[in-house]
């Protein structure tokens, strides 16, 4: 049996412009993690049903699993590691170390850059729709309250409201 072959695509990935010849049948999740190097985004299930792997695609949440490399040429991705800028954590990720939303560790990049996406559309989400922008990500350590947390008050601060001194 013979491999596919490669095609030539560009990808902006945190800011940065890539080309890479990759095969058509590989996913977004093993370009970044492999040709990229970029593991701060997970691999869970293989299937989109854990979230683990969730990066953003023009701003918008979606599962690297699912999605073919070829089938996100020309777009823009952020990984967990191209939110932080200029030595300063995004403030969902101080949010989440400061009020114990990491257990494990390992839903927390899909975790964050869900909320991070949340909270770009609605700054001051109530907890409810908190619960269903995460919904879609597992967190195995049952650390929902503390993330839940953790994102209204990234939000609280994103939006300049406090309500937590």
């Amino acid at each position: 049996m013979t491999r596919p072959s490669k095609q030539i695509i560009s990808l902006n990935v945190n800011g940065d412009d890539y080309e890479l010849a990759v095969r058509p049948n590989r996913t977004l999740l093993e370009v970044l993690r492999e040709d990229l190097m970029l593991t701060g985004t997970k691999e869970g299930c293989e299937d989109g049903s854990c979230g683990t792997c969730t990066v953003l695609l023009d701003g918008a949440p979606v599962r690297s699993c699912m999605l073919l490399a070829v089938d996100v040429a020309g777009r823009h991705v952020v990984t967990i590691e191209g939110l932080a800028s200029d030595n300063e954590l995004h403030p969902v990720q101080k949010a989440f170390v400061e009020y114990g939303a990491i257990q494990c560790g390992y839903c927390s990049p899909g975790m964050i850059l869900t909320a991070k996406a949340l909270l770009d559309t609605n700054p001051n989400p109530t907890e409810e729709e908190i619960k269903l922008a995460i919904s879609g990500n597992l967190c195995r350590c049952t650390g929902y309250n503390k993330i839940v947390s953790a994102i209204k008050i990234a939000g609280e601060n994103i939006a300049g409201v406090s309500s937590h001194e």
